[in-house]
Parts: C-alpha cells; sequence; structure tokens
C-alpha cells in the first residue's frame, strides 16, 4: 500500500497531489538535494515542484485518465450503434438506448430551441462526467500501488479520479461558458448581447434614467455571468474532492489495527454505496446546468 513507511499527513497529501509535469528553472534545488543546471521540463518529485513548476505545469494523471475514459465511452457507443437493429435491444444496445432517451427527454424539456449541438453535448457531458466520478468507487491504494510497482517509484503521484482535480472541471465549465458567450451573440447579435449586460435587470425607458442605470446593471450582469462558470466548476469538483478525502481518510483506518481494519471495511462499502448516489446526481446537474446555460443563450425574448 502507499501508506508504507508514511505518516498520515504524508500519505494524505500523496493521494491528494497530481502527477505534475512542468518547468523547474536552473538554480533550482529539486527534493533530493540536486541543484539544476540549466532549465529543464520534468516531472515534479514532491508537492513543492508541483507548485513550484506554476501555471503551465500539465497534470499527466488529470489528462490521461480523461482520455483514457473518452475513448472507453467512444468504444462502447461505437459498438451499440454497429450492432443496432429493429428488434427488441439487448446488453449494450439496450443501456445506452436508455441513456440516450433520458438525456434526449432532459434537454427536450428544458431546451425549447433548435440547435443539434445541445443534445449531443449533453450526452457526452453527462456520459463523461459520470465516467470520471465513477474512478471515485476504485479502492484509492490500488492503482497508485500499482503504478509506484510499474514505475519503481515508491512516492510516484497518481491521482485517478479527474473530476477531483479543479483544472479538469474549471476546464469543462470554462468550455460551457464560452459557448455559452458564442451562442449569446450569435442569436442576439453583438448589441443585443451588449444590451443584456448593460439595460438588465433594471431598465425605465428613459434614456436620461437608463444613463445612470448601465454602470449598476453592467456590474450585476457580469458578476452574474462570471458566476456561472465558477460555480458550475466548483461545484462538481467540490462534491468529488469532499468524496475522494472521505475515502482516503477510511483507508487510513486499515493501518490501525484489525478492529480500526474492520470497522473501516463496513464504513467504506456504507460510503461507496452512497457515492453512487452522488456521482449520478454531480453528472446529472453539471449535464442541466449546461443545457440550462444554453437556453439561456438562445433566449431572444426581452425581459
Amino acid at each position: 500500500m502507499a501508506s508504507e513507511g508514511q505518516t498520515s499527513t504524508e500519505y494524505i497529501q500523496h493521494h491528494l497531489q497530481n502527477l505534475a509535469y512542468g518547468k523547474l528553472e536552473a538554480g533550482y534545488t529539486r527534493a533530493d538535494g540536486t541543484v539544476l543546471t540549466q532549465d529543464i521540463w520534468t516531472i515534479a518529485h514532491s508537492s513543492k515542484e508541483a507548485a513550484d513548476m506554476g501555471f503551465w505545469a500539465i497534470h499527466l494523471d488529470t489528462l490521461g485518465w480523461s482520455i483514457v475514459l473518452a475513448l472507453i465511452l467512444g468504444f462502447v457507443f461505437r459498438k451499440a450503434i454497429a450492432g443496432a437493429n429493429t428488434g427488441t435491444p439487448k446488453g449494450v444496445q439496450s443501456f445506452v438506448e436508455m441513456i440516450v432517451d433520458f438525456v434526449n427527454n432532459t434537454v427536450t424539456d428544458i431546451f425549447h430551441h433548435k440547435n443539434r449541438l445541445i443534445a449531443p453535448m449533453a450526452l457526452t457531458i453527462f456520459t463523461w462526467v459520470f465516467m470520471m466520478n465513477l474512478m471515485d468507487l476504485i479502492p484509492v491504494d490500488w492503482l497508485p500501488w500499482a503504478a509506484t510497482k510499474v514505475t519503481g517509484d515508491p512516492h510516484f503521484f497518481f491521482k485517478v479520479v479527474p473530476t477531483t482535480d479543479p483544472n479538469a472541471t474549471m476546464g469543462m465549465a470554462l468550455t460551457v461558458f464560452m459557448l455559452m458567450i458564442f451562442f449569446s451573440i450569435k442569436e442576439k447579435g453583438f448589441m443585443g448581447f451588449v444590451k443584456e449586460l448593460t439595460l438588465h435587470p433594471f431598465h425605465s425607458g428613459k434614456i436620461y434614467i437608463d444613463i445612470f442605470l448601465i454602470p449598476i446593471n453592467l456590474i450585476l450582469e457580469t458578476v452574474s455571468l462570471i458566476a456561472k462558470p465558477i460555480s458550475l466548476g466548483l461545484r462538481l469538483f467540490g462534491n468529488l474532492y469532499a468524496g475522494e478525502m472521505i475515502f482516503i481518510l477510511i483507508a487510513l483506518m486499515f493501518s490501525a489495527g484489525l478492529i480500526m481494519g474492520i470497522g473501516g471495511f463496513f464504513l467504506q462499502m456504507g460510503w461507496a454505496i452512497f457515492h453512487i448516489l452522488v456521482i449520478t446526481l454531480q453528472a446529472f446537474v453539471f449535464m442541466v446546468l449546461t443545457t440550462v446555460y444554453m437556453a439561456m443563450a438562445h433566449d431572444v425574448e426581452e425581459h
């Protein structure tokens, strides 16, 4: 287990640190005491190195698992499509059709405009976020332990739940935000988008009054607009990060003796069963809010 030879604090920090790849500058003193003679791009050997790499550091584990899970989804859906027929669906095809119908009905209830991108986007978001969340149900030590054996590095960082990394959740949220801005301008025009920010929620219809209301409206609407991607990304991150932390704390019980280990087993099973609801609900919420934001972007009616 990754906890061997580690204190509880070190164990927790190890499981919460991503596998970071970034730039360290010449003169930097590494975790093993080595002083760099030139700038290098390398994998961080400690949490401090990862932090010192700054904004441009790449979390290889988050990126890798996100891509792998997307490929698995693509393979499953492709297999279902290839085996589709007019008869009674069975197996994978039945499961995929159930998900597609569920997402389609949800989008139909929320989005009342014409855009063929929204339903496929909602399906992608729901299934992809669910798969990333699902990784949280794998015992916290299994895959990191396997990674240490493969690499030969007992302190190898390896987080397997992409949605416990704010870079992943905020990346998806910012993508949704950019699409929302794009469709707002596309449907309402640039001046329509500007009017939405400056003439709502307060609008008198008299120009000499609106001149004083425009700055207030702009501040309120800008804050509201920026809050959407922040809340969307941080909500998903916060819920999954908290869930992962609880799994890590329960895992510590296995190293505290037989009685605590037995208690940890039942706690882990109970939390895993409850967490199935959490990971599904968070994927659903992310999909629904994305669809709502797309509907708001397409709404051209004057308030």
